[in-house]
């Protein structure tokens, strides 16, 4: 990186004791050289360029070092729910080792069970890791748009294409049209009549910006700098020499690189990674809690005394037993934690993703979609993607059949294409001559094109001229002009071409700043010379002293033609619409005999600019056309369906206020007759705002005109402060730190810069701001289904904690080892869950307001409601075990078929003093094609005999889990309502989990790594005997829900309100 990144101490712009910035801008071109003692015309010495390289560095962005790889793959495990399980896990493994040195018979389904758990973790880290080394792609992405090589002066010489990276303060660089401005500059003096440069994607303006060397006051934004031009910005028209004031990241763009680079390390969680961390840390406690709970009731097990004189003696300890019930409380930790969820969730979001695809929004980090769904403010730049970021024209004012009359045509259409609307009440086909005139201007006088590329009509050249073009095609030709006999009928610009066949240019008289025209010298089919001219219609009318009127006729040009022009020009200012006036002189006597010959007499007058404002007089004025950027046609709707959705919009642009006004009122952020002067401020005035906060709380739309980035910054990071959920778009470099702080970025995929995709959570593939409000729509759906299949899991692992509590609690056999609570946790309900997310979207669904980012998950009600469903669950799974044990048949149901010995619940619940009991024998009893005997330690049979109970109790859970997930279709409609079919996906992933089910029970070699083995017809009939309560227990539920919605409704609004105060 060099010295690039060792100098930038001594330079940077956050430092307190920084060195006093020179303010270029605000000091005229001697005082710029002295303050950098340097001469234009020899510019720097080599022995001055290393000197200063040894305080400034190289001219290049820093290089921030991001987190190492082992950082990265730590943080992965900061996180509660993987801790648990990592502990869980460890001690897991260090139990079946144990066991394996004792010589255990089940070291494969041991063994299964921790490697699982690390397998998952080593997942979770690596997509963990993945996700966060791209996080600093942005930063690349910035370098990319740095230029690489510039002409400069030094020794007085000119040194062509030096590498960008060596300039320094002080050093004159020479700039010309198609070069990328290699560092911030002052403006020295111009080689042509004009400099316009392109920094739209740094300040957000939609037109080039004309540069002078004129100062301007100290205090301007970014886009008054027009002295100054700015490292990553291009030259799109003139040559000039400039002085280089800053480099590196001292640069405009190296704020930019220290912001985002600042955005990406204050990045948070989105609301639903909070809202598990926090039920994770709840987990905690209550897995806590309930292993004490175990322990403490089983202690009497492992640990016995006797008490002499009053005190405990003669501790006994069994290791044995003790390992038992740790194995318990690991089971617990397996069973509390849902393990599926992270890539249930994942599915969901990926799945989400597929459909906002298909609606143009390409998510490019996953978490985003959810968070999308809660957003409460939109802030959106108004460039590209409230507008189309295509110049149009919207009016047409020609002057009319008589003196102190003129026409008006409105003009639709809001891109370059010439077939995107039509001029409303045109003579198509009966153009009289001041219309012609006007069309032979704009297509004449005119350097740009449009041509047709990948699906859009796209401008090459100055977006005001090539929406001229498109204009003339509008107007179509005169009545017998089209012979079409050599015109090229495939041509974008058919009508434009033939004005130019006609009219063939042999000069033109560039535009400068100081007369605001361009004016080409034609030669007309006629045989005469003329003069066509466009520019700002005020300088073009002073310069006039005729009019043409509706015939062609020329009339003088009085007081009242020119005040009638001028209110014309007045209403479309106030419109916002950017104007420009046309006008054409016939009488050129110096041009008479000139065909562009250097040797001409003429050719002297057009080498120097400052003789264009003599040869433009005199002119004969046609009329004007007001242009602007027009806004998106679905973008009104969209507005009001962000209102509906109680959803804020903030403008923020860097264009000026009048127009943004304007353009706010028209697509409905704003009313028309609405008083705006408290909600739409420039950048600048916000930052000085005495209470900001307060500002941004007003109700309705908001306008930030005239914004840099770091006033994007600020209102961004002041809403999050609020607890707003905000999107922010963008796609200049400009927007980047700004979308890298929003909770969402979303970049435009067709204007957008690569350094603003790279920053941003979302890419709008057709840059429309209506695919924003689609996308917000779907996130909330995937929410809402989220929210069903989180439910869902979460109520099954209650159960499980359930039945592993009751089975310790009653000290019966274990009824569920850990590698069945996986397989059920990761496999089985993996399908049914995931299907949720497939739940069809609430027809209302953007007619409610945004649910608040903190609020709750699972409310009380839901959690009482799980809690009894929990209950159900582990008494039946725990109550099957038992009945296997203790009855012959059970509600009808003949169970004595495998020949099974049976116990009394005394002896089940005391099965540790087996091997006290006297005459105890248990039969042979067979499972599928195995029989399992217990001749040599009858004891046996609580443990190796407990197996079929086992695959009962495992069956059970299953069976409730699948009844369980289409309680989980609605949160509190009935299944008669909401019947299962309205989501067919969720009855094949339920049929998909029962066939997992089978495939384990009924394949040996899975059986015996799962520990369980076949069952009968009438077993598999007593398990749906036992599982199908639950859908009638959690409909009595809803049932009590739906009856009390209104009184907990009113409470939790109560309880909000009372927060917030």
């Amino acid at each position: 990186m060099g010295k690039g990144g060792q100098g930038y101490g001594k330079r940077n712009p956050n430092d307190a004791n920084t060195v006093e910035i020179f303010a270029a801008w605000a000091k005229n071109v001697k005082e710029c050289e002295e303050k950098l003692q340097v001469n234009h015309e020899f510019g720097l010495s080599t022995a001055e360029v290393e000197k200063r390289r040894e305080i400034y560095g190289y001219n290049e962005l820093e290089k921030h070092e991001g987190p190492s790889i082992l950082r990265l793959i730590l943080d992965q495990f900061n996180d509660t729910l993987v801790r648990i399980l990592l502990v869980a896990a460890v001690i897991s493994f260090v139990l079946a080792w144990y066991d394996g040195e004792e010589g255990g018979e089940m070291e494969i389904t041991a063994f299964v069970e921790p490697l699982v758990i690390f397998l998952i973790l080593i997942v979770n880290a690596i997509v963990g890791v993945w996700q966060e080394s791209n996080a600093e792609k942005a930063l690349e992405a910035l370098k990319e748009i740095q230029s690489e090589h510039a002409t400069v002066i030094r020794d007085g010489k000119k040194v062509p294409n030096l590498p960008a990276k060596e300039l320094v303060p002080g050093d004159i660089v020479e700039l010309r049209v198609g070069d990328k401005v290699p560092a911030d500059m002052r403006v020295l003096s111009l080689i042509s009549s004009t400099l316009r440069v392109e920094q739209g994607s740094l300040t957000g303006e939609s037109e080039a910006v004309n540069k002078t060397t004129k100062v301007v006051p100290e205090d301007s934004d970014i886009q008054g700098k027009k002295c100054m031009v700015f490292a990553g910005t291009t030259v799109v028209n003139g040559n000039g020499i400039c002085l280089v004031t800053e480099t590196g990241m001292n640069t405009e763009i190296g704020k930019v690189h220290l912001q985002i680079h600042e955005a990406s390390q204050s990045e948070e969680d989105t609301p639903l990674k909070k809202k598990l961390n926090e039920f994770g840390e709840l987990l905690t406690a209550i897995i806590g809690v309930i292993c004490a709970l175990v322990w403490l009731i089983n202690v009497k097990y492992f640990l016995t005394w006797e008490y002499v004189d009053g005190w405990p003696r003669n501790f006994k300890f069994s290791f044995e037993k003790c390992t038992y019930y740790f194995e318990i409380a690991v089971a617990l930790a397996v069973a509390a934690i849902p393990e599926g969820l992270p890539a249930v969730i994942t599915t969901c979001l990926a799945l989400g993703t597929r459909k906002m695809a298909q609606k143009n929004a390409l998510v490019r980090k996953l978490p985003s979609v959810e968070t999308l769904g809660c957003t409460t403010v939109i802030c959106s730049d108004k460039t590209g993607t409230l507008t189309t970021n295509q110049m149009a024209v919207a009016k047409l004012v020609a002057m009319g059949p008589r003196v102190y009359t003129v026409r008006n045509f409105n003009v639709e259409g809001t891109s370059y294409s010439p077939f995107d609307g039509r001029i409303l009440d045109w003579p198509a086909g009966r153009m009289d001559a001041n219309l012609q005139m006007i069309a032979k201007i704009a297509a004449v006088c005119n350097d740009a094109d449009v041509e047709y590329s990948g699906q859009h009509f796209v401008a090459n050249g100055m977006p005001t001229e090539a929406a001229l073009k498109v204009l003339v095609e509008k107007m179509g030709l005169p009545e017998g002009f089209d012979n079409g006999s050599s015109l090229d009928n495939s041509a974008v610009l058919r009508c434009s071409q033939l004005w130019n066949k006609i009219e063939h240019r042999i000069a033109t008289l560039e535009f400068d700043r100081d007369r605001k025209s361009m004016g080409v010298i034609v030669n007309s089919s006629s045989g005469k010379k003329a003069l066509l001219v466009k520019g700002a219609v005020e300088n073009v009318l002073e310069r006039s002293s005729y009019i043409q009127l509706l015939d062609g006729s020329i009339v003088e040009l009085d007081r009242k033609s020119r005040d009638l022009i001028l209110q014309s020009l007045y209403q479309m200012s106030t419109s916002a619409l950017r104007c420009l006036g046309f006008a054409y002189k016939e009488d050129l006597l110096e041009f008479a005999t000139y065909n562009g010959d250097e040797d001409h007499p003429a050719h002297q007058l057009l080498l120097r600019p400052s003789n264009y404002s003599v040869i433009e007089s005199k002119l004969i004025f046609v009329g004007l056309v007001g242009l602007r950027d027009p806004p998106r046609k679905e973008v009104r709707q969209a507005i009001e369906d962000c209102r509906a959705a109680g959803i804020r919009v903030m403008v923020i642009t860097g264009d000026n206020k009048n127009t943004a006004e304007a353009i706010c009122r028209e697509i409905g952020v704003f009313g028309s007759k609405e008083d705006i002067s408290l909600k739409s401020i420039t950048g600048k005035e916000f930052m000085e705002h005495y209470d900001q906060k307060t500002h941004l709380r007003q109700n309705g739309g908001l306008l930030f005109s005239r914004a840099e980035p770091r006033h994007k910054q600020e209102i961004v990071r002041l809403l999050k402060e609020d607890n707003e959920v905000v999107a922010m778009t963008g796609d200049g470099v400009n927007d980047a730190p700004a979308l890298k702080l929003a909770d969402i970025g979303i970049a435009m995929g067709i204007t957008g810069t690569e350094v603003a995709k790279e920053a941003s959570d979302m890419v709008l593939a057709d840059d429309n701001f209506n695919t924003i409000v689609a996308a917000v729509g779907e996130g909330r759906s995937i929410y809402n289904n989220m929210k069903a299949f989180i439910r869902y899991m979460i109520s099954s692992n209650i159960g499980e904690v359930a039945s592993i509590f009751l089975t310790a609690a009653l000290g019966i056999p274990e009824g569920l080892i850990p590698v069945q609570l996986l397989w059920v946790n990761l496999v089985t309900d993996g399908p049914p869950a995931t299907a949720l997310g497939f739940n069809p979207p609430d027809k209302d669904i953007m007619k409610k307001p945004p649910r608040r980012s903190d609020d709750s998950l699972i409310t009380p009600w839901i959690l009482f409601r799980y809690l009894v469903i929990g209950l159900y669950v582990g008494i039946a799974t725990v109550g099957i075990f038992i009945i296997w044990y203790t009855h012959g048949t059970f509600l009808g149901i003949d169970l004595s078929g495998d020949g099974h010995s049976l116990v009394t619940y005394s002896q089940l619940a005391n099965w540790g003093q087996c091997p006290s009991w006297e005459g105890f024998s248990a039969s042979p009893f067979t499972a599928g094609a195995q029989v399992f005997s217990f001749d040599a330690n009858p004891c046996d049979y609580f443990q190796t005999g407990k197996i079929k109970a086992m695959t009962l109790s495992l069956s059970v859970l299953v069976a409730i889990e699948m009844f369980n997930s289409l309680n989980a279709l609605s949160e509190d409609g009935s299944l008669l309502t909401m019947p299962p079919w309205v989501n067919p996906w969720l009855l094949v992933a339920m049929s998909i989990s029962f066939a997992l089910h089978f495939l384990i029970v009924y394949v040996p070699f899975l059986a015996q790594i799962f520990g369980i083995v076949a069952l009968s017809l009438n077993e598999w009939l007593l398990v749906l005997v036992v599982a199908f309560p639950v859908i009638l227990i959690d409909e009595l539920l809803k049932f009590v829900g739906r009856c009390t919605s209104g009184l907990r409704s009113s409470d939790a609004r109560r309880y909000s309100k009372h927060k917030a105060e």
